[in-house]
């Protein structure tokens, strides 16, 4: 097993549940860890015996780009996606991450984070 990670994933996107939140948009931050088997594409150096980052990155925006109201609806879609197109995939960790959310407080970020298994 190893993991693949994708971080620090940056987004402008429309999502929450105040109509400011999805007309104003907001920066957000994406970090994706996949766990495969990569000892066949260690072996053979061939992109499609791996986890392609330029995959994940692409899922990453593709989904982010769909306004949501909760964070958690995102991150499930991204998991659902990654077990859909990434046949090694066997395990996945997705953070979906708000800069500088609108709660009335000093806030940097607020962080979901969702794993999900291959069934």
């Amino acid at each position: 097993m190893g993991i693949i990670r994708v971080t620090n994933i940056r987004v402008y996107a429309f999502h929450g549940c105040l109509n400011e939140e999805t007309k104003i948009g907001s920066d957000y931050r994406v970090d994706v860890a996949v766990k495969a088997n990569l000892q066949v594409s260690a072996q053979s150096d061939r992109l499609k015996d791996t986890v392609d980052y330029v995959h994940v990155n692409r899922i990453v925006k593709e989904e982010m780009a769909i306004p949501s109201k909760l964070l958690e609806h995102v991150a499930k879609r991204i998991l659902n996606r990654i077990f859909d197109e990434i046949a090694i995939a066997n395990e996945a960790t997705v953070e979906v991450s708000k800069i500088n959310p609108p709660i009335g407080g000093n806030v940097q970020m607020v962080t979901i984070e969702m794993t999900s298994t291959r069934s």
